[in-house]
């Protein structure tokens, strides 16, 4: 069952929202198949698109749970706080069951129906390769909807739309040595990522080991990985299928 919010930056409200008063006109839409995987993957950049004046939201496919320290209201009110931490002017659960994620003809459907009615110009899903099997099978969902989501004569609600591009943040539960096709510098933006993925207690502070290096630790870690990849303290990691486009070798670091 859909659930839907109405996000600000402070407020994050679940009020029956008519479907004309959600229809909108996003520049990013992030796909996640849990909360907390947009934040991982790609909370630096998230924050850095807002603070250049873009529109996100971010459609979580699942409410995450169970997990061994969490629960379905626990895990609500963390997401709720990192989607005041990130700023995002849009949050939806698309509801379906955690750990039993497919790429089915209903679930297609009904992401495709979300395309049409936020219109994203890019979308954000998982990296295709992963062990968690919910990850593999969100991105396949993505890219079925991102070409149904223009289709013409269907029983789908919202006019055709077809988004500009998919690209892909990486939030894998592989030890794998990844190359991306660009990293991002996210120096300014570490220190709010870090709080925001911080509100997901349940998931990486409570019953995590004390011992160094700590889940969180790993985390920065890694993004001061990336950052020295392309000279800055701290990046992110992105792909895409397609080829990307350029008009400039101004911004190439």
């Amino acid at each position: 069952m859909l659930s839907r919010f109405v996000v600000t930056p402070l407020v994050l409200t679940k009020k029956p929202i008519s479907r004309e008063t959600l229809t909108m006109q996003l520049d990013v839409l992030v796909v996640a198949p849990h909360p907390d995987d947009a934040e991982l993957g790609m909370g630096g950049a998230i924050l850095k698109f807002k603070e250049e004046g873009r529109s996100v939201g971010v459609l979580d496919l699942t409410d995450g749970e169970p997990t061994p320290f969490g629960s379905p209201a626990t895990r609500a009110a963390e997401t709720e706080a990192a989607t005041a931490v990130l700023g995002l002017d849009w949050r939806e659960n698309l509801g379906l069951r955690n750990r039993y994620v497919e790429p089915t003809l209903e679930a297609r459907k009904q992401v495709a129906e979300v395309f049409r009615r936020v219109r994203p110009r890019w979308i954000f899903a998982p990296y295709w390769t992963d062990a968690h099997p919910d990850h593999v099978a969100a991105t396949q969902i993505v890219e079925a909807a991102r070409f149904w989501s223009k289709l013409s004569k269907s029983d789908m609600s919202g006019d055709p739309f077809h988004p500009e591009r998919i690209y892909n943040y990486y939030c894998v539960h592989l030890k794998m040595a990844a190359q991306p096709a660009f990293v991002l510098d996210i120096s300014d933006q570490w220190d709010d990522k870090l709080k925001a993925i911080e509100c997901y207690q349940s998931q990486f502070v409570i019953g995590r080991p004390r011992v160094s290096p700590t889940f969180l630790e790993q985390l920065r870690d890694e993004a001061a990985y990336w950052g020295k990849t392309i000279g800055t303290r701290f990046g992110e990691p992105f792909h895409c299928r397609e080829p990307i486009g350029m008009t400039s070798m101004g911004n190439l670091r």
